[in-house]
């Protein structure tokens, strides 16, 4: 514990920067490229606005978590952070060591961590741009998570982007010393208001506890140490480096070897932190369904996170495991597998894109589902309201009622748990069950519903907004449409209903418009399409494209062969090449 010292409050004046409207996931911008974030009184100005739209008494005398993935820049911004905090009032900062912390280790410290004097977190600065690259070139981003652990409400971000608009002055603490944040530990210091402290603490203990309570760890440990058993996970140079140590290692006792990518760095190794089978290229390779071929046999298992860990991907020897088939299974093996979940689901639900294998499970398991639109905000006010045990949604996220953001390392644990169960038999003897077993038998079971998704990145927002201007006037005329239809492939459905997706939130009743144009067809087949705004620059265009196939004999079919109909026809609808210049995309999934 460091020795006291005081502290007095500066008052700053400034004036509003353009452009901090946070998005589904708080404000991300360029770093120093552009000269954003790194700029005087750019960071504060948000922080500040973020004090105000909170009010006081979200503030004063509260305790708040400040950390992040790690990425550059974020060292400084926790020390300005700490800084505006004390001249704001707050009694007391929780930062994890080294200044790191995955965005669901946050939502679980503000759940469950009790400090010294008993005080719980009211919130926290988390500092991430998520699966976004990070460097003195790339991305940083903040983002406001509130008292339940999840991400701060449309109705608070609203009210700090009006604040950034008219912001006049911040506060801050100039004179409190930079904090290190390397050691654990609690400094001390006294400000007009009373005494502040920092303190430093273990980024994984409140994570770790989390997790044993929900899964068991002693039948992970026992399918790990079968010989027959081999893993592979790659935390892509993110945070979750840290807790893959101290969970897969420490705690089931898998090789260090098993860890691809497991030091945190600022650039994230210069790569492209997204879980994914066009980033994650060293796993991808390792697993068998790389370009190459590869030396001996692949892992039984395989697994990569984000930047921020809150992401997964999910992989079996030489076979991808899409995410909307990724979160059905959990949800239909979840009882038997996980015992956190050993008394029932509560309901499911996923993001409006996300394929619809999870609705079929709901149905067969007697669950409500919800669809919602996308943004993990939607799933927490069904979760807040115990409506909803599990979730996911297609880009790489999936999550439970534990915490109240999605959770990469939760959704591996998950997966171990499941082939845990299906082989607890078969560990001393015979063949183990793999994932691509299971995923199969799910398929013969429910059905497949084939599954990929387009993403046209940095295209210029005009012609994304023709786009989808051209998508909306089209619905309004079906026999057109299916005449383009069968114009494309006459073996395809024909489109039965078509509309802008809009969700009124059974929580709260507020409605959201606008969140992609769907076309639905006969066989249960859909197209979506929807505007991204999370990038930092330019707009990306997202296509899903779904194939529908309850036929047993039919669902072993090549994923791109079997949607290739359905792809020429979403071309064709949007005119995607004359409105965004693009004969190709930048990402399939």
């Amino acid at each position: 514990r460091t020795l006291m010292a005081t502290f007095k409050v500066s008052r700053v004046q400034t004036t509003p920067f353009d452009g901090q409207k946070p998005g589904t996931s708080g404000l991300r911008k360029k770093v120093l490229h552009v000269k954003v974030f790194a700029q005087p009184r750019y960071l504060e100005n948000f922080v500040q606005a973020t004090f105000d739209a909170l009010t006081t008494e979200k503030i004063k005398g509260k305790t708040l978590v400040v950390s992040g993935d790690g990425r550059y820049y974020s060292k400084e911004a926790i020390q300005i952070i700490i800084k505006m905090s004390a001249a704001n009032g707050v009694k007391s900062i929780w930062v994890g060591q080294n200044g790191l912390l995955s965005t669901p280790a946050v939502s679980a410290v503000i759940r469950e961590r009790v400090g010294k004097d008993g005080s719980k977190a009211s919130g926290s600065f988390i500092l991430t741009a998520s699966h976004n690259p990070g460097g003195p070139t790339e991305d940083f981003g903040i983002k406001y998570n509130m008292e339940n652990g999840g991400p701060a409400p449309e109705g608070v971000t609203d009210k700090i982007y009006q604040n950034t608009t008219t912001i006049k002055e911040y506060l801050i603490a100039e004179d409190v010393p930079d904090v290190d944040i390397s050691k654990l530990g609690t400094s001390s210091f006294t400000g007009p208001e009373g005494e502040f402290e920092v303190e430093v603490f273990d980024a994984t203990e409140t994570y770790v506890q989390l997790m044993k309570s929900i899964f068991d760890f002693e039948a992970i440990k026992k399918l790990i140490a079968c010989p027959k058993f081999s893993f592979c996970y790659d935390s892509l140079h993110g945070v979750a480096g840290v807790y893959a140590t101290r969970i897969f290692v420490k705690e089931l006792g898998a090789s260090e070897s098993s860890l691809l990518n497991c030091t945190p760095k600022e650039d994230f190794g210069g790569g492209h932190p997204d879980p994914n089978l066009t980033y994650a290229k060293e796993l991808v390779q390792r697993m068998g369904l790389g370009k190459s071929s590869v030396e001996g046999e692949p892992p039984e298992f395989g697994a990569a996170a984000d930047g921020d860990a809150d992401r997964n991907m999910i992989l079996g020897k030489r076979f991808f495991v899409t995410p909307s088939d990724s979160v059905a299974i959990i949800a239909a093996n979840a009882v038997e597998a996980i015992p956190y979940f050993s008394g029932g689901l509560k309901g499911v639900a996923r993001s409006m894109p996300t394929s619809a294998a999870l609705d079929v499970v709901a149905k067969a398991l007697n669950l409500e589902l919800f669809e919602v639109p996308t943004g993990w905000k939607f799933f927490g006010n069904l979760m807040d309201a115990g409506k909803c045990s599990v979730c996911g949604e297609e880009s790489f996220g999936t999550g439970s009622d534990h915490v109240r953001e999605k959770d990469g390392i939760w959704a591996v644990l998950a997966w171990l748990s499941i082939l845990a169960y299906r082989n607890k038999d078969k560990l001393n003897g015979g063949e183990l069950v793999t994932v691509e077993d299971i995923v199969r038998q799910h398929w013969a079971k429910y059905g497949r519903h084939y599954y990929t998704r387009y993403d046209y990145e940095n295209v210029d927002s005009g012609g994304a907004k023709e786009l989808m201007a051209h998508l909306v006037n089209l619905q309004s005329n079906l026999p057109e449409v299916n005449k383009i239809v069968k114009s494309v492939d006459s073996t395809v459905a024909n489109v039965v209903e078509a509309d802008e997706f809009e969700y009124k939130d059974p929580v709260d009743g507020s409605v959201s418009k606008h969140q992609g144009i769907r076309y639905l067809f006969a066989d249960g087949s859909r197209l979506v399409f929807r505007l991204s705004g999370t990038g930092s620059e330019g707009a990306t265009v997202r296509v899903y494209i779904e194939q529908y196939e309850n036929d047993s004999s039919k669902t072993s079919r090549d994923s791109q062969e079997a949607l290739k109909p359905l792809v020429d026809v979403a071309l064709k609808l949007s005119k995607m090449k004359e409105f965004t210049g693009r004969s190709e995309p930048t990402v399939i999934t």
